[in-house]
């Protein structure tokens, strides 16, 4: 039997990955304090029970999400968080930003898509054969121009509008992008350190955001669930479909009978 969330975090796996490291104890941001278990060696260590509680719940959140074909936007531009952003975003199936959060990327969304646009139409032009036609300078020109736009714009290319939620490590480092999501009244999930602000953010997840062990459990275990919710809807998907198959053909041997007794005997 499928289930719809088979993706559970446990203590131990944040244990393992250094989860329950904060910042130096002077570096705090005092609406964190409920989130903090105690200090060692001047590090405030985070109570991992708020920890696993609030991921679960995360995860599945996510998971009914990606089960209804929504889209979780997966951002983290940092260097210990853009490498596995990429790769799992895309492993899942899900737009993403690893490199720089470009003001109005959400807000500004009908102009954004006018440089999408073009991106797109940069990589036909460099499929088709069109830059081979080119001077080598803009050839050049228009190379340079994709590349900085693929960059920029490549995991969100094939969004196709607004995500139905964010997923952000590192909140205070991708605040832009908080504050946008909030504007437009889209749901934050976010990985707060000891130093963050955890405001503006409805799925609070207290964890050590600069580890890359850490980060790297944060973002699989987020698309695994997804992943999750999708096979889920595909497997409900296939059995409603048998389910009306039988129920078609019960209905042929009826249609036989009825021919049968329109025909005239010979």
């Amino acid at each position: 039997m499928a289930t719809k969330n088979p993706t559970k975090i446990e203590m131990r796996d944040l244990l393992q990955a250094g989860a329950h490291f904060g910042h130096q104890t002077r570096f705090w941001n005092p609406k964190m304090g409920p989130y903090i278990f105690g200090a060692r060696n001047k590090i405030h260590i985070i109570n991992l029970e708020h920890t696993v509680k609030a991921f679960n719940e995360a995860l599945t959140y996510v998971n009914g999400l990606a089960a209804k074909k929504n889209k979780v936007l997966f951002v983290g531009t940092k260097r210990a968080a853009s490498g596995v952003i990429r790769e799992q975003a895309a492993r899942a199936g899900m737009p993403y930003v690893d490199h720089r959060w470009l003001g109005g990327m959400l807000t500004n969304w009908k102009t954004l898509r006018q440089s999408i646009n073009r991106l797109k139409e940069l990589e036909k032009q460099a499929e088709d054969g069109t830059f081979a036609k080119l001077t080598k300078r803009e050839a050049l020109e228009r190379t340079r121009d994709m590349e900085k736009l693929e960059r920029s714009l490549g995991g969100i290319k094939d969004m196709g509008g607004l995500p139905d939620a964010i997923f952000v490590v590192d909140v205070d480092h991708e605040a832009i992008a908080i504050k946008e999501a909030k504007n437009l009244g889209i749901p934050v999930i976010g990985i707060v350190d000891t130093n963050s602000n955890p405001d503006n953010v409805d799925y609070i997840i207290p964890a050590n955001d600069d580890a890359i062990r850490a980060v790297t459990l944060y973002v699989t275990s987020m698309a695994d669930a997804i992943i999750a919710g999708k096979e889920y809807a595909q497997t409900q998907a296939g059995g409603k479909a048998e389910q009306e198959a039988p129920a078609a053909t019960e209905e042929a041997p009826a249609e036989a009978k009825t021919e049968e007794a329109a025909t005239p005997a010979e």
